[in-house]
């Protein structure tokens, strides 16, 4: 890629190991969420485009699948270490398209060369097993393959680590790629794909298109080249993905929207609570699937919690993600911009209180406050819909069952957390919480080499640790007499 005068690089499709950059193809912009400047234009693949990308990746199976798990890792490492080398260019470029502050723009590229590193240690372990069997003379064998071409769906909000850990695993397992990410973010992911070609991957493993997503997702999904279905997104384009690889008999693996919940006892230092709530809170501009969102907080030290949290919000740093002082960027697009006042202002005619932010400034860039809604029913609509935006919501509990029934209410069941320092209670807890994630007196979930992943209508498989990798493994029964 080349740099623009803004430092945004020039895109290009990679299709079975061509590069097809803007000039060649219908555009569409790329445009800066801090600014509203557009930055860059984005390549949109044509059917041609398409069809070629399949018939690489067709192509490049059998040798991919073939090729030795620790030359497959050896390259994966090498990408990975690119990466880092790279750090810099790539997070501008993250900071620009998407709006986070540059140092977690930086943190974003490091974790991600970490996740690779992690998931390329896998390659080697796909092991299968010797059976006894009751013949003298036999022996029976399962087997881990590949399960073949991916087709993979990415999201705008983690624009390198999503990709990179759902590529790196296909990779890692032995399958070839064809990968969609977002069009709003494809910098950071045609960085990743720039890494893995330098790295030495052959022609034909990883095709990047960007364009049109229903034209591009029914076309892969259909196609009887493509194997398996990974899509990390919204609930309701993940469960359109699952029907269209329904009609083709196609495995998936879907990461969706969550909701968590946090539950906040009365036992807790409530000044260090809200001082971790803050962070995980500003975190990504709260447009993450494991944000926290409903805050259940015990009778007994609620209005402390809402009066600290409050305030810590209130004095939070909104702004250009490249200034040094900002603690919290823009929101994305447009579209997240537009979907936070409905939840506002529905709390507050159920009778919240807005005791921080509540109404955003989208003159120069999609700014919307760090914002805190106390006291809210759970009739409301942030409490059943994901809002994807720095918006937190509380409301008070007096008991263990009665809190626990209303955090596991919801269809989703990706994360929560919990604040206690009863070490039975901390215990207890993550039982019965229906969640793939549960978090104990912190915020965050997952690490690099870590099970990723929900339950519910948040999706099922795993996109980290060694399971990530397993997701793109099939088994195969070989028996011998």
């Amino acid at each position: 890629m080349t740099s623009t005068e803004s430092g945004y690089p020039e895109i290009e499709l990679l299709v079975a190991g061509r590069r097809i950059g803007a000039a060649d193809r219908e555009t569409a912009a790329v445009e800066n969420p801090a600014t509203r400047e557009i930055v860059g234009r984005v390549p949109l693949a044509t059917s041609e485009d398409i069809a070629a990308a399949l018939a690489g990746a067709g192509r490049a199976a059998e040798g991919w699948r073939d090729t030795s798990p620790h030359h497959r890792a050896a390259i994966l490492m090498r990408a990975a270490q690119l990466l880092r080398d790279r750090r810099e260019p790539i997070a501008r470029a993250m900071t620009l398209e998407n709006g986070k502050p540059y140092g977690d723009s930086l943190g974003e590229v490091d974790y991600t060369a970490d996740i690779i590193d992690s998931l390329a240690t896998e390659a080697p372990r796909a092991y299968g097993v010797v059976l006894p069997t009751a013949a003298d003379d036999g022996r029976t064998l399962v087997v881990t393959e590949p399960v073949g071409p991916v087709a993979a769906f990415t999201p705008w909000n983690y624009p390198l680590t999503v990709p990179g850990r759902k590529v790196a695993a296909a990779l890692a397992a032995g399958c070839t790629v064809v990968i969609k990410p977002a069009e709003e973010t494809p910098a950071s992911a045609v960085a990743l794909a720039d890494a893995l070609v330098d790295a030495g991957l052959p022609d034909g493993v990883l095709s990047m298109l960007f364009g049109d997503p229903a034209q591009i997702s029914e076309t892969l999904i259909a196609s009887p080249v493509i194997r398996k279905v990974s899509f990390t997104g919204s609930i309701g384009v993940g469960k359109h993905l699952a029907r269209l690889a329904g009609d083709a008999a196609k495995p998936v693996m879907l990461e969706l929207g969550g909701h968590a919940p946090v539950l906040i006892f009365d036992d807790v230092d409530v000044d260090e609570v809200a001082r971790q709530a803050l962070g995980a809170k500003l975190h990504n501009t709260g447009q993450s699937c494991g944000s926290p969102v409903r805050f259940y907080v015990h009778e007994a030290v609620h209005a402390q919690f809402v009066a600290r949290f409050g305030e810590l919000l209130a004095a939070s740093r909104i702004g250009d993600g490249f200034d040094e002082a900002t603690e919290m960027g823009p929101l994305a697009n447009s579209r997240r911009y537009d979907a936070m006042a409905p939840f506002v202002e529905d709390a507050v005619e159920r009778g919240a209180t807005v005791v921080a932010g509540g109404s955003g400034d989208d003159s120069v860039g999609y700014y919307w406050p760090a914002t805190l809604l106390a006291d809210v029913p759970d009739d409301a609509l942030v409490m059943h819909n994901e809002p994807f935006g720095p918006i937190a919501a509380t409301s008070v509990f007096s008991d263990e069952d009665e809190v626990i029934a209303r955090a596991n209410a919801l269809p989703y069941g990706l994360a929560a957390y919990v604040f206690t320092k009863d070490a039975d209670r901390a215990l207890r807890l993550p039982r019965r919480l229906d969640v793939g994630m549960v978090s104990v007196n912190k915020f965050g979930v997952g690490a690099r080499d870590t099970f990723f992943g929900g339950r519910k209508e948040s999706g099922f498989g795993s996109e980290g640790g060694p399971e990530a990798v397993h997701e793109y493994l099939v088994k195969k029964l070989i028996s011998q007499g």
